[in-house]
């Protein structure tokens, strides 16, 4: 990323839709440099971007994509974190789709990101998104962190955790600093960062984790 522009690779089976989304990063200073209509060609355009030495800061996919409109764009992003694991994926769905989520966020260590469509109507939250996923951070829709961070399978990885600590861990999951969770909750920055090292410590992560830790933290319970 060079001055804050980030590169773009977008995969959307829906020209009026992946038209609207390059114009609209595009206006706020951002590049797509390629857009496509399903998995297949969103794997070969990354691997040639790759082997040109110049893959995107990111891909955003949506989940259902050609031929059969199930789980292409899902399973073309999967692939593209094996093949190019440093490369940032944000994927969009219509609707909360737990299993997909999981499948993605499982095996994803930086730069991971799962928001419904709905999402992108709110322009300055999609593109803020998009930014902090190229840059190494998450970005969940509150309704799919809702879904996951309930999940009875799950409680034993966050059965340390005050309930307060875990709506914290919901409130990084969905992207949000430490300044924007403490407006959020009306408590002061001092008492989330308080939170935020209480989890840190209840999960295992080390202070070598450095700021990939809250990356962690969010998907820590996925590895269960």
């Amino acid at each position: 990323m060079e001055d804050g522009r980030v590169r773009v690779v977008i995969a959307e089976d829906s020209v009026l839709l992946r038209e609207g989304l390059t114009r609209l990063l595009d206006d706020r200073g951002h590049e797509v440099v390629a857009g496509v209509g399903d998995g297949a060609a969103l794997v070969k355009v990354v691997g040639e971007l790759a082997a040109a030495g110049e893959p995107p800061d990111v891909v955003v996919a949506d989940v259902r994509m050609p031929p059969t409109h199930t789980d292409e764009g899902l399973r073309a992003a999967i692939r593209l974190r094996v093949d190019h694991p440093e490369l940032p994926v944000l994927v969009l769905s219509q609707y909360v789709e737990e299993q997909y989520a999981t499948e993605l966020l499982a095996g994803s260590g930086r730069g991971v990101g799962y928001l419904l469509k709905d999402r992108v109507a709110e322009v300055r939250e999609f593109v803020d998104a998009v930014v902090r996923v190229a840059r190494g951070g998450t970005a969940l829709d509150p309704e799919v962190v809702a879904q996951l961070l309930g999940r009875s399978r799950k409680q034993d990885v966050l059965a340390g955790l005050t309930p307060r600590e875990r709506e914290v861990l919901g409130l990084m999951a969905e992207g949000r600093t430490n300044s924007a969770i403490a407006r959020r909750l009306v408590v002061s920055d001092g008492a989330v960062e308080k939170h935020v090292g209480n989890i840190f410590m209840k999960l295992g992560l080390a202070p070598s984790d450095g700021d990939h830790r809250r990356v962690l933290a969010v998907l820590a319970y996925l590895r269960s």
